[in-house]
Protein backbone atom coordinates (compact mmCIF):
# COMPACT_ATOMS: atom_id res chain seq x y z
CA UNK A 1 0.00 0.00 0.00
CA UNK A 2 1.35 3.92 -1.07
CA UNK A 3 0.22 6.65 1.23
CA UNK A 4 1.16 10.18 0.25
CA UNK A 5 2.09 12.75 2.63
CA UNK A 6 4.05 15.55 0.35
CA UNK A 7 5.10 16.23 -3.22
CA UNK A 8 9.01 14.90 -2.41
CA UNK A 9 8.13 11.90 -0.25
CA UNK A 10 5.74 8.97 0.19
CA UNK A 11 5.73 5.98 2.53
CA UNK A 12 5.85 2.34 1.06
CA UNK A 13 4.93 -0.33 3.14
CA UNK A 14 6.21 -3.59 1.94
CA UNK A 15 5.91 -6.82 4.46
CA UNK A 16 5.77 -4.59 7.42
CA UNK A 17 8.66 -2.89 6.62
CA UNK A 18 8.33 0.68 5.57
CA UNK A 19 10.58 2.65 3.13
CA UNK A 20 10.44 6.46 3.00
CA UNK A 21 10.16 6.88 -0.61
CA UNK A 22 11.37 10.06 -1.29
CA UNK A 23 11.63 12.35 -4.74
CA UNK A 24 15.12 14.97 -4.83
CA UNK A 25 16.33 16.91 -7.34
CA UNK A 26 19.79 16.80 -9.15
CA UNK A 27 21.47 19.18 -11.39
CA UNK A 28 24.12 18.24 -13.62
CA UNK A 29 25.76 21.53 -13.81
CA UNK A 30 27.08 23.35 -17.08
CA UNK A 31 30.71 22.15 -16.64
CA UNK A 32 29.06 18.38 -16.09
CA UNK A 33 27.27 18.82 -19.29
CA UNK A 34 30.29 20.57 -21.25
CA UNK A 35 32.65 17.44 -20.10
CA UNK A 36 30.08 14.69 -21.14
CA UNK A 37 29.81 12.95 -18.30
CA UNK A 38 26.24 12.93 -17.84
CA UNK A 39 25.60 9.54 -19.10
CA UNK A 40 28.08 7.81 -16.19
CA UNK A 41 26.28 10.28 -13.63
CA UNK A 42 22.94 8.68 -14.57
CA UNK A 43 23.95 5.81 -14.56
CA UNK A 44 25.33 6.08 -11.02
CA UNK A 45 22.18 6.72 -9.68
CA UNK A 46 20.32 4.39 -11.89
CA UNK A 47 22.67 1.51 -10.69
CA UNK A 48 21.65 1.94 -7.04
CA UNK A 49 18.17 1.69 -7.67
CA UNK A 50 16.97 5.39 -8.03
CA UNK A 51 14.39 5.92 -10.48
CA UNK A 52 14.17 8.87 -12.79
CA UNK A 53 10.73 10.17 -12.86
CA UNK A 54 11.93 13.50 -14.41
CA UNK A 55 14.43 14.76 -16.68
CA UNK A 56 15.31 17.81 -19.23
CA UNK A 57 18.03 19.75 -19.95
CA UNK A 58 17.26 23.92 -20.03
CA UNK A 59 19.60 26.19 -19.59
CA UNK A 60 18.99 28.77 -16.50
CA UNK A 61 18.72 32.34 -16.81
CA UNK A 62 20.62 34.42 -14.27
CA UNK A 63 16.73 35.25 -12.40
CA UNK A 64 16.53 31.49 -12.51
CA UNK A 65 19.08 30.56 -10.93
CA UNK A 66 18.85 32.92 -8.24
CA UNK A 67 15.53 31.47 -7.72
CA UNK A 68 17.29 28.08 -7.50
CA UNK A 69 19.37 29.45 -4.67
CA UNK A 70 17.24 31.64 -2.97
CA UNK A 71 19.21 31.68 0.29
CA UNK A 72 22.86 31.77 -1.03
CA UNK A 73 22.92 35.89 -0.23
CA UNK A 74 21.94 36.01 2.97
CA UNK A 75 24.22 33.14 4.28
CA UNK A 76 27.35 33.77 1.68
CA UNK A 77 26.89 37.17 0.39
CA UNK A 78 25.89 39.03 -2.39
CA UNK A 79 29.61 37.71 -4.53
CA UNK A 80 28.71 34.36 -4.11
CA UNK A 81 25.30 34.36 -5.67
CA UNK A 82 26.76 36.37 -8.84
CA UNK A 83 29.26 34.06 -9.25
CA UNK A 84 26.58 30.85 -8.99
CA UNK A 85 24.14 32.88 -10.97
CA UNK A 86 26.97 33.34 -13.73
CA UNK A 87 28.15 29.59 -13.61
CA UNK A 88 24.67 28.23 -13.96
CA UNK A 89 23.90 29.74 -16.93
CA UNK A 90 27.32 29.51 -18.92
CA UNK A 91 25.60 26.66 -20.34
CA UNK A 92 22.94 23.55 -20.49
CA UNK A 93 22.10 21.92 -17.13
CA UNK A 94 20.21 18.39 -17.02
CA UNK A 95 17.58 18.90 -13.97
CA UNK A 96 16.33 15.56 -13.22
CA UNK A 97 13.75 14.14 -10.49
CA UNK A 98 14.99 11.03 -8.73
CA UNK A 99 12.84 8.63 -6.56
CA UNK A 100 13.90 6.07 -4.34
CA UNK A 101 14.32 4.67 -0.34
CA UNK A 102 15.78 7.89 1.41
CA UNK A 103 16.44 9.37 -1.86
CA UNK A 104 18.13 12.52 -0.75
CA UNK A 105 20.35 11.18 1.88
CA UNK A 106 21.66 8.59 -0.54
CA UNK A 107 22.23 10.97 -3.79
CA UNK A 108 24.12 13.33 -1.08
CA UNK A 109 26.29 10.53 -0.03
CA UNK A 110 26.55 9.72 -3.98
CA UNK A 111 27.56 13.03 -4.71
CA UNK A 112 29.87 13.72 -2.28
CA UNK A 113 30.99 17.09 -0.09
CA UNK A 114 30.47 21.11 -1.86
CA UNK A 115 33.86 21.35 -2.19
CA UNK A 116 35.46 18.62 -4.53
CA UNK A 117 38.79 18.40 -2.85
CA UNK A 118 37.46 17.34 0.50
CA UNK A 119 35.11 14.59 -1.82
CA UNK A 120 36.14 11.15 -1.10
CA UNK A 121 37.01 8.94 -3.97
CA UNK A 122 33.77 7.00 -5.00
CA UNK A 123 31.83 10.11 -4.86
CA UNK A 124 30.79 11.92 -7.88
CA UNK A 125 32.72 15.00 -7.06
CA UNK A 126 35.37 13.07 -5.86
CA UNK A 127 35.80 11.15 -9.23
CA UNK A 128 35.31 14.31 -11.81
CA UNK A 129 36.39 17.36 -10.16
CA UNK A 130 39.31 19.36 -8.60
CA UNK A 131 38.75 22.69 -7.79
CA UNK A 132 38.78 23.92 -4.47
CA UNK A 133 36.95 27.22 -2.39
CA UNK A 134 40.68 29.23 -2.50
CA UNK A 135 40.52 28.53 -6.31
CA UNK A 136 37.03 30.13 -6.64
CA UNK A 137 37.41 32.90 -4.37
CA UNK A 138 41.19 34.06 -6.05
CA UNK A 139 40.88 37.34 -7.92
CA UNK A 140 43.13 36.46 -10.17
CA UNK A 141 41.42 33.03 -11.78
CA UNK A 142 39.02 33.35 -14.16
CA UNK A 143 37.28 30.43 -12.27
CA UNK A 144 34.45 33.01 -10.43
CA UNK A 145 32.23 30.43 -8.89
CA UNK A 146 32.95 26.92 -7.77
CA UNK A 147 32.72 23.90 -10.51
CA UNK A 148 31.69 21.21 -8.85
CA UNK A 149 29.87 19.33 -11.56
CA UNK A 150 26.57 18.49 -9.50
CA UNK A 151 23.99 19.82 -7.11
CA UNK A 152 21.53 17.59 -5.25
CA UNK A 153 18.82 18.62 -2.75
CA UNK A 154 20.03 19.24 0.86
CA UNK A 155 17.09 18.18 2.48
CA UNK A 156 12.98 17.36 2.20
CA UNK A 157 12.11 20.99 2.16
CA UNK A 158 14.86 22.17 -0.41
CA UNK A 159 13.93 19.16 -1.96
CA UNK A 160 10.13 20.52 -2.41
CA UNK A 161 11.12 23.65 -3.34
CA UNK A 162 13.92 22.96 -6.20
CA UNK A 163 11.25 20.37 -7.37
CA UNK A 164 8.60 22.71 -7.71
CA UNK A 165 11.01 25.36 -9.35
CA UNK A 166 12.44 23.47 -11.92
CA UNK A 167 9.51 20.84 -12.75
CA UNK A 168 5.48 21.12 -13.18
CA UNK A 169 3.70 18.19 -12.18
CA UNK A 170 2.88 17.37 -15.85
CA UNK A 171 6.65 17.02 -16.22
CA UNK A 172 7.15 14.20 -13.19
CA UNK A 173 6.04 10.67 -13.64
CA UNK A 174 4.36 7.79 -11.98
CA UNK A 175 5.83 4.20 -13.03
CA UNK A 176 7.13 1.00 -11.82
CA UNK A 177 10.21 -0.35 -12.57
CA UNK A 178 10.25 -3.69 -13.78
CA UNK A 179 11.61 -5.14 -10.14
CA UNK A 180 8.66 -3.33 -8.92
CA UNK A 181 5.86 -5.89 -10.06
CA UNK A 182 6.65 -7.78 -7.74
CA UNK A 183 5.83 -5.74 -5.10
Amino acid sequence: MLFYTEKSTKLFKLNEIELLMERTLVLIKPDGVKRSICGEIISRFEKVGLKIVGIKMIQPSKEFAEKHYHDVEERHGRKVLEGLSEYMGMGPVIAMVLEGASAIKQVRKMVGKTEPLTSEPGTIRGDYTHLSYARADDPNSAVKALYNIIHASANEQDSEHEINLWFSDSELWEYKLLHEDFF
